[in-house]
């Protein structure tokens, strides 16, 4: 993450209530890392959050 609260912290390391607070707060920024913060969101929202911990395991980080 580029700036903010959890500034210099992995995407898919965010947890899901500030996700969601970006959400309910008018939506995620333009741009790709909206996009992302959107695909990591929709991920832990729908519980498949695993997928992301088997990724970072397998390349690292």
């Amino acid at each position: 993450m580029p700036f903010g609260k959890y500034k210099d912290t992995l995407i898919c390391d965010m947890p899901i209530s500030y996700l969601e607070w970006m959400h309910n707060k008018g939506g995620f920024p333009a741009g790709k890392l909206g996009m992302l913060l959107s695909t990591v969101f929709e991920i832990k929202s729908n519980g498949v959050d695993q997928l992301l911990r088997q990724i970072k395991f397998k390349y690292g980080k």
